[in-house]
This record gives C-alpha cells, sequence and structure tokens, in this order.
C-alpha cells in the first residue's frame, strides 16, 4: 500500500459527504495504490450513516467506530494503527483541508523528508478565537521544542508510517507529532497549503483548547529533554534550591551575630530551612524518576535509541 488518509470525523455529515468525492478523485489521479480510513469519533448525528455507506461501496475506504466521542487524537491514533500505507496522510473531515494540496506533500517527501507539514497561510478562521491563540501557540512550540514550523494546528500532514510507529500518542498530542519525531531525528519539511472557509457545520474548538495545548506542550519539552534523564531536571532544581539555602543561612548567621537577632524570628533562615528541604525533595524526585526510567525501559526492552540505516550487517535471526 503507498498511501493511508486518515480522518477523524465528529459530526461532519454533510462535509463528509462532498470529501469523499473530492478525495477519490485526487487520489485515483496520483496512480498509487491507496486507502481512506475515516474514523467516527462518537457522532450523535447521520455522520456514521454517511460512512457506511461510503464504505459498502468502496473497497479502498475503511471506516472505524468509536462508541463515544474520545477526541481527535484518539480518533487519528486508531487512524494510524490500521494504516497499511507507506506513507499516512492525516486531514479533517470539516472541508477546510483541500485534498488538492496532497500530491505537493508527496511530491516534497520524494525530496527525502520524513515529515511534510502544512502550513495555512492564508487562514480561513476567526482572528481573536482562531488565528491569534494558533499563532502565539505556535511560536511557544517552536521556541520550546526548536523544530520550527508556522503552523502546529494543521492537520494536513505527510508521514513516513515507520515513524508513527514509533510515537505514542495522549492527550493533544497530535499537533506535536513533528517535534516528538524530532527526538527520533528525522527529516521536517513545510509546505503552504490551501485552507478554505467552513461552510457546513459547526467548529469543534474553542478557546479553551489553548490550556489543553499548554499542558501538553510543557508534556513534550519533557519528553524530548527529559524522558530518559529526569535527575537532570529535578537535580538541578534541587541543587539549586540547596545553594539558595547555603547563602540565606549565611546572610541569617551574619545578621544574627552582627545584630544579635533571634535566628527563629528571621525569615532568611526560615527560608533557607524550606528551600534546604525542597532541594531534598527535587534531587529526591529526580532519583525516583532514574528508577522508574530503568524499569520502563528494561523491562520491555525499549530502545533509547533509533537507527535509520545497516550497512554490511547480517541480518537477525527471528
Amino acid at each position: 500500500m503507498d498511501i493511508s488518509v486518515v480522518i477523524p470525523v465528529y459530526n461532519e455529515e454533510t462535509n463528509i459527504k462532498i470529501l469523499i468525492p473530492q478525495l477519490k478523485s485526487v487520489l485515483e489521479k496520483l496512480q498509487k495504490t491507496y486507502e481512506i480510513i475515516l474514523v467516527d469519533d462518537g457522532s450523535s448525528d447521520g455522520t456514521f450513516k454517511v460512512l457506511k455507506k461510503f464504505a459498502e461501496q468502496d473497497r479502498t475506504i475503511k471506516l472505524i467506530r468509536f462508541r463515544r466521542n474520545f477526541g481527535q487524537t484518539a480518533a487519528m491514533s486508531a487512524g494510524f494503527d490500521v494504516a497499511r500505507g507507506r506513507i499516512v496522510i492525516p486531514m479533517d473531515g470539516d472541508l477546510q483541508n483541500d485534498p488538492e494540496d496532497i500530491p505537493r506533500l508527496l511530491e516534497k517527501m520524494d525530496e527525502g523528508y520524513d515529515v511534510v507539514s502544512g502550513w495555512r497561510e492564508n487562514r480561513k478562521d476567526k482572528f481573536f478565537t482562531r488565528r491569534l491563540p494558533s499563532y502565539v501557540g505556535n511560536k511557544l512550540i517552536s521556541m520550546t521544542t526548536r523544530v520550527h514550523l508556522h503552523d502546529y494546528g494543521c492537520t494536513l500532514k505527510a508521514y513516513k508510517k515507520e515513524i508513527l510507529d514509533d510515537i505514542q500518542l495522549y492527550g493533544e498530542m497530535h499537533r506535536f507529532i513533528p517535534a516528538l519525531a524530532s527526538w527520533i531525528g528525522v527529516r521536517v519539511a513545510e509546505i503552504k497549503v490551501n485552507h478554505r472557509p467552513r461552510k457546513h457545520g459547526n467548529s469543534k474548538y474553542g478557546l479553551s483548547r489553548t490550556i489543553r495545548v499548554l499542558l501538553d506542550l510543557i508534556n513534550v519539552k519533557f519528553l524530548l529533554s527529559y524522558s530518559t534523564k529526569p535527575i537532570h531536571l529535578f537535580g538541578t532544581g534541587g541543587i539549586l534550591s540547596i545553594i539558595c539555602s547555603f547563602f540565606l543561612l549565611v546572610l541569617s548567621l551574619s545578621f544574627k551575630f552582627t545584630f544579635h537577632t533571634v535566628l527563629s524570628n528571621n525569615s532568611a533562615f526560615l527560608l533557607s530551612i524550606i528551600l534546604f528541604l525542597v532541594g531534598v525533595i527535587l534531587i529526591g524526585m529526580g532519583l525516583l524518576g532514574e528508577i522508574m526510567v530503568r524499569m520502563y525501559y528494561e523491562s520491555q526492552h525499549k530502545p533509547i535509541y533509533f537507527i535509520a540505516e545497516k550497512v554490511n550487517f547480517e541480518p537477525e535471526s527471528s
């Protein structure tokens, strides 16, 4: 299988009727083997009936139905798990992603990239509730992860299947796949894509999503920088805390002998004790984290590295 297109769908009865024929037309012109994986994320309207009708008429269309709404990340993950294509292309089911951009994504992949991300430069969304939070979020994500993309939120992307096989998705993590994949050492590119205004149905996202994205960003930063060395994060904070407590102790002692103050009434002395205890706790958390990391990787024989290619090695026996 050359291409797997994964489309999470939630209450898009009208849009999906238009999208599938458009998508089929584009994919047929590529003259490649393909499959379209539709994931109904617990729709409450007639979306599933429409999807099922398409699937019954066309064997290239695969359908997954969730028992309830689990969210876009879960729907994408379900599609990725069953995808058989060498290249996996997720896209939205609301008609705002243009199927005509798929050949351009594939052309960029042919230049040797592992991930190609879409950039909705002329985004057709409301400014204050969608575009402005997205702009700030993209800048923050790029600075934090050091994977510089203009548009992390664009669903339309292309991935090599083996990249997705090494990534587990939780929360709202689907938008961070390029950043997570950078830990493996992939080549990431970005191209401008068309973004169409929503004509049917309502958007499923609002400003509340911004908080969830920020929390997931903290998680991603930890995974990228400290997932195999938590002592470096907690230990650094613990040592700095202990150093600060030492200086505050010296300051409080100097006040005692110079001005004859009582230590128990000295806020600097009390703060030094608190900072020392915080430092010890942080270092202890780092050591516990190290033990958990070793248990996770060693018990499941998970690698802490990913090999792109081997040359002149004998094939491993099964």
